[in-house]
């Protein structure tokens, strides 16, 4: 790409964004005016980065319905101060009622995780994704073609980022609390556009480790 085609691709997304506003108010002209009195998202989309997987259009929700943050491989972190902040903004300030961790096959990072290729700063990352490997290799291990090892690795992915999620101190306080939450993990595939539920959904803490089990009292 040239200096010219890409500051025509740099042109289009602000000429696209004038396209949106138009269409937005024929369909609503109050549209931006009731979008500006603030939000109240009963959900938060925890997702992947790629660009192939955006949470409002998959899920056919409009702008205000739901609170997203997206990295690499839709981790939960426990160091990741970016992520918890979102997290613990979700939960104690909007109030959201569902937290979905939203994974999709044929993942870049997934895919990079499953190799020896050293990429860089990104490898620290993925690591993240390695232990999930690790844990869950015997069953890796067994399965000899390539895909679907990355696929089920995008499962066992969000699996075990469900299960980080419910030890975080945000979450594990809301329940304390009595405050309806609940933790979801999904698996998006970009070929046919569908989500599959994982059914590792969590309403409270009684199927996690007692060492993870925060003592609120």
């Amino acid at each position: 790409m040239n200096e010219d085609q890409m500051i025509e691709l740099y042109q289009s997304l602000l000429a696209g964004n004038r396209i949106w506003v138009d269409t937005k108010l024929k369909e609503n002209a109050n549209f931006f005016h009731e979008l500006a009195k603030g939000q109240n998202p009963p959900v938060l989309w925890i997702g992947c980065a790629d660009s192939r997987v955006p949470a409002n259009e998959i899920t056919n929700t409009k702008p205000g319905e739901v609170f997203v943050h997206r990295n690499l491989a839709n981790m939960v972190v426990h160091t990741d101060i970016n992520m918890l902040s979102v997290l613990d903004f979700a939960v104690t300030q909007l109030g959201v009622k569902h937290v979905i961790v939203c994974g999709h096959y044929n993942c870049g990072g997934i895919n990079a995780a499953l190799s020896s290729t050293h990429f860089g700063l990104i490898d620290n990352w993925l690591r993240n994704i390695k232990d999930v490997y690790r844990l869950h290799q015997e069953e890796l291990d067994a399965i000899k073609e390539p895909e679907g090892r990355s696929r089920r690795l995008v499962e066992l992915n969000v699996i075990e980022q469900v299960y980080n999620l419910s030890k975080t101190s945000a979450v594990q306080n809301a329940w304390d609390e009595n405050k309806p939450l609940m933790i979801h993990g999904w698996v998006y595939d970009v070929a046919n556009g569908i989500i599959k539920d994982l059914m590792v959904s969590r309403k409270n803490n009684s199927k996690m480790a007692d060492i993870y089990k925060f003592d609120f009292e």
